[in-house]
């Protein structure tokens, strides 16, 4: 599976990678270098980060779900227990 980016975000990464090779490594690195650095992470470590990111959603999931009979469990025949209750509670 290939991760894309929206144009946007992408302009944005490889200007950000730009700026820490200037800041960081004290080293100027073309914008067409910045875009093939960022193609590089997102075809090999990407799928790494996105794997990590379904996997921590499923166990959240996972774990929603299974509170979903606590959260909105509903006891059976309660009519005949609230008919007895206000019958009591009448003078």
């Amino acid at each position: 599976m290939t991760i894309e980016l929206p144009r946007e975000v992408r302009d944005e990464a490889v200007k950000s990678i730009e700026r820490y090779f200037a800041e960081h490594l004290e080293q100027r690195i073309g914008n067409i270098a910045a875009a093939g650095l960022l193609g590089y992470f997102l075809e090999e470590i990407g799928p790494v980060v996105y794997n990590q990111a379904v996997a921590d959603v499923q166990e959240r999931l996972q774990m929603r779900v299974s509170e979903l009979d606590i959260e909105i469990h509903e006891d059976a025949f309660q009519y005949w227990r609230r008919f007895d209750k206000a019958r009591k509670a009448r003078p």
